[in-house]
């Protein structure tokens, strides 16, 4: 929806493992990697590739599947013209997150931060099944695990599938991540936060304001194409979750009707010190919801 504005040119998640070849000129090593001063050698040219959007030629040659050509030619073309056109770049990268004080630092970036109820992130991860996280992942970044997910070093090292099942994935998913975005928010007044689900109640009042603190030019095109994107569905079939338009106002619920009262009140449970940062009673009841 920021990406709507004149002048903008989005980018799409450049530090995923899963969309190489593509921006990066490597492989990517780890979901959510963390990059500092002291390893920032292995991702310089390729946040400056994306900020200056220059395509890297070689992701053409390294195609090996219908997947990676149809986001190649997707994507290389557009950064041509967001280049010659001197767009703004918006990079939208939740697997980012544990680099952005980073990306601030050493490109002046600026960081908006989305968080989410521990619930509705438990409910879309069941509902998308989606493989399960490999916490090794985290695991293996020894500087991630001391700098910001320091509490919970333990659970992310003894995690294991075979014993805790998706429920127990999506707390601790959750709890990391969210705790490094109130670490950030301590430490960062400057940045913007925004919860998801005070988005989707007021989606044009919100994002106007966003538009406002990011200097980006609001118009009468993006104020439609908010509105249209969020007046629809309340639910939608899981393969079109990022193509079809939902009531956002009704969505920001449905996760009641995806985890049974058990599995709620155990996330409930098991994000509580974490989430009382962000959420309090009201916002697990529903408008007119018994208990």
């Amino acid at each position: 929806m920021l990406a709507v504005a004149p002048g903008v040119g989005y980018v799409h998640e450049p530090f995923s493992p899963r969309r190489w070849p593509g921006w990066s000129r490597r492989p990517i090593p780890h979901w959510y990697v963390h990059v500092s001063r002291e390893n920032e050698h292995d991702y310089v040219s390729l946040v400056e590739d994306v900020l200056a959007f220059r395509y890297p030629a070689q992701s053409v040659l390294r195609v090996r599947s219908a997947r990676q050509a149809f986001q190649v030619v997707e994507e290389a073309p557009w950064a041509l013209w967001n280049r010659l056109r001197a767009a703004r770049a918006l990079v939208k990268d939740p697997i980012a997150l544990m680099s952005a004080e980073w990306l601030a630092e050493r490109f002046g970036m600026e960081v908006v931060a989305m968080i989410r109820h521990p619930a509705a992130f438990a409910g879309s991860l069941l509902r998308l099944n989606w493989p399960r996280f490999d916490f090794r992942d985290w695991a293996d970044q020894p500087q991630f695990l001391g700098d910001l997910a320091a509490p919970y070093q333990d659970a992310i090292r003894s995690f294991d599938p075979e014993r805790q099942d998706l429920v127990d994935e999506a707390i601790l998913l959750w709890n990391v991540i969210h705790h490094v975005i109130r670490d950030y928010r301590d430490r960062h007044p400057d940045w913007v936060f925004v919860r998801h689900e005070d988005l989707a109640e007021e989606p044009v009042k919100g994002f106007h304001e966003l538009y406002e603190r990011l200097d980006l030019e609001w118009d009468r095109v993006a104020e439609r194409i908010i509105f249209r994107s969020s007046t629809g569905r309340k639910e939608v079939p899981a393969y079109m979750h990022r193509t079809v338009r939902r009531d956002s106002r009704a969505a920001r619920w449905t996760w009641r009707d995806r985890l049974t009262p058990e599995d709620r009140d155990r996330v409930r449970a098991g994000t509580a010190e974490v989430a009382e940062a962000f959420y309090g009673d009201q916002d697990w009841s529903p408008p007119g919801a018994a208990g």
